[in-house]
């Protein structure tokens, strides 16, 4: 064994004494934590439409599921299993194509479209994409699935497939997902409802979905879920932070979609009076209160992006931070946020990546100002200490006396949807996807019309280390990092930041040659993005491969 393998092999075992397990609190907290932030195409500097997804689900895998045929007739499986969440979960670790076990089945349709699978599956070939949040309901409504007992079969995530298989538009979309729903039953594989926000090259829709409670049968005339979308304004930004939307519906508007018992669930279990004389809340009827850490999401987007649009609530930090100024306020409540507001200033795609990265920076939810980090200096003044991170693991944040906060994202996968209607499919549609921490990740596009993956987007077991799994490097990183974070982040960008700024810069040069290619034969366009793809993740890959060389030799010399 060479000497630097043996120095990973006991730098590996040293962190795991050192920082446990690796979790971050944010993880340990709320499992479930994805954040989305859609642009309509006259809020973008380009006048593309973005939706996007951070997602915890520990089912990052990247694969392209080509487009098929099938006989008429034919069934198509639907699977309980496509995401899972800890090493103790015995999906985890399924091969590649194996979405899980098979609970139930629905009609095949004859023609299927091609698309990306992940755990939350997010673009097809036509650049309809999706970017979900998992949210609360009310206990009454929840259903848990027993195999066997439970009768409805329709995650979410399924849905999602199905959709991008057979839809090219967002609203057709909303509306074969509402279908689903209401026929097959919708069952929450995070414990909660969801709510998707669904574009493309033209619009986005924001659809939410409760389930109906385990009384409900399928066949028995009632709808197996209670579900309502609303229309993004093109000239608007939604976010959707684990927490429902749509407040107020306009039946007869074109703008909104419902199921037809949107209202009447919530008149039978008594949460609305129609006598009453007060409006239909969608979202006081169905979700319990708001959370901080859904709200403090909200907050910190639509105050960096609309300050002009109302008087925001000011948490931002003002000279030293101690425990008493960190968090130590009231919540204003979900209805105090618009459903979409109109930016000051136009957002590009390294706007929203900027967010997801985004560690809540210069406010009262950075975790990296909190007072427990500083430690004394020769002279007696105190400084941060090297040590601070805003992703510290569980034990730390516990030891330290931190408050917890949670940011725009941490561990999972997730990406940022480019979508572009004056270009032909394949080149218009850009998925901007990253693995692990995106504050940590590189992100790569990936264009609509790529037919393959490289080996290590596309190789992932949470239970086994490998050094051919992007995933696993990226999080190699992220843990060597911790030894010194305050400096191995500066050396995590001085690499990191030229490969992707490249990736932009070099965007508009990438696609004027293959719409040429694609003019004279799509195929050779497609071949040409393929390649181009697959050597970037092997060239990202190959970077984090070094990049852990490179902060084990420069922050390990007391460790020995």
């Amino acid at each position: 064994m060479t000497t630097i393998l043996k120095r990973l092999s006991i730098m590996a075992l040293l962190l795991l004494l050192c920082i446990g397990s690796g979790v971050s609190a944010q993880d340990e907290l709320e499992i479930e934590g994805c954040t989305v932030i859609g642009v309509g195409k006259d809020a973008t500097v380009d006048g593309c439409v973005i939706t996007s997804h951070t997602d915890c689900c520990s089912e990052c895998r990247v694969h392209v599921v080509p487009a098929q045929t099938f006989p008429k007739g034919s069934m198509a499986p639907v699977h309980w299993g496509m995401v899972y969440f800890g090493k103790s979960d015995p999906r985890a670790g399924l091969p590649l194509g194996n979405y899980g076990q098979v609970i139930g089945e629905i009609p095949q349709v004859e023609k299927t479209y091609a698309y990306f699978h992940t755990g939350y599956s997010q673009m097809n070939e036509h650049q309809l994409a999706i970017g979900e949040s998992t949210c609360s309901q009310r206990k009454e409504l929840d259903v848990a699935f027993v195999e066997g007992i439970t009768p409805q079969i329709m995650t979410v995530e399924q849905a999602q497939v199905f959709a991008l298989q057979r839809c090219k538009t967002a609203k057709e979309a909303v509306i074969l997902i509402g279908e689903l729903m209401e026929k097959y039953g919708f069952l929450p594989s995070c414990g909660g409802s969801e709510a998707l926000c669904i574009a493309d090259p033209n619009e986005i829709w924001v659809m939410e979905i409760f389930s109906v409670g385990p009384e409900w049968e399928q066949g028995n005339g009632g709808s197996g879920a209670i579900w309502a979308a609303r229309r993004v304004p093109d000239d608007h930004v939604v976010v959707i932070s684990n927490y429902v939307r749509i407040r107020e519906i306009q039946l007869g508007n074109p703008d909104f979609l419902v199921s037809k018992n949107y209202k009447q669930v919530a008149i039978a279990r008594g949460w609305y009076d129609p006598k009453s004389g007060l409006p239909f809340i969608w979202q006081d009827a169905y979700a319990p209160s708001i959370r901080e850490g859904s709200l403090s999401r909200l907050w910190f987007i639509y105050s960096s992006i609309a300050p002009s649009f109302k008087e925001w609530p000011d948490r931002k930090l003002k000279g030293s931070s101690t425990p008493m100024t960190m968090y130590r306020q009231g919540i204003e409540g979900a209805a105090f946020y618009p459903f979409s507001v109109k930016p000051d200033t136009k957002l590009s795609v390294q706007d929203v990546i900027a967010f997801q990265r985004s560690a809540n920076e210069g406010t009262i939810y950075d975790m990296t100002a909190d007072p427990a980090w500083l430690v004394p200096g020769r002279s007696g003044s105190f400084s941060k200490s090297p040590l601070t991170t805003p992703f510290p693991s569980f034990d730390l944040i516990r030891l330290l006396g931190i408050n917890v906060h949670r940011p725009i994202a941490t561990q999972g996968y997730g990406m940022v949807a480019q979508l572009r209607g004056w270009l032909p499919d394949a080149i218009g549609g850009v998925y901007w996807f990253y693995v692990d921490n995106p504050h940590v990740s590189t992100y790569v596009p990936i264009y609509a019309g790529v037919q393959e993956i490289s080996p290590p987007y596309k190789t992932f077991d949470m239970k086994t280390f490998s050094d051919d799994s992007v995933r696993w490097c990226v999080d190699f990183v992220e843990k060597l990092m911790h030894l010194r974070w305050q400096s191995a982040v500066k050396d995590l960008k001085a690499v990191r930041d030229p490969v992707e700024n490249g990736f932009f810069a070099g965007q508009k040069d990438i696609e004027e040659k293959a719409l040429a290619l694609y003019e004279k034969n799509p195929d050779e366009a497609r071949a040409f993005l393929t390649d181009l793809t697959k050597k970037r993740m092997d060239q990202i890959i190959e970077m984090y491969r070094n990049l852990r060389t490179i902060l084990l030799s420069k922050y390990s010399d007391d460790m020995f």
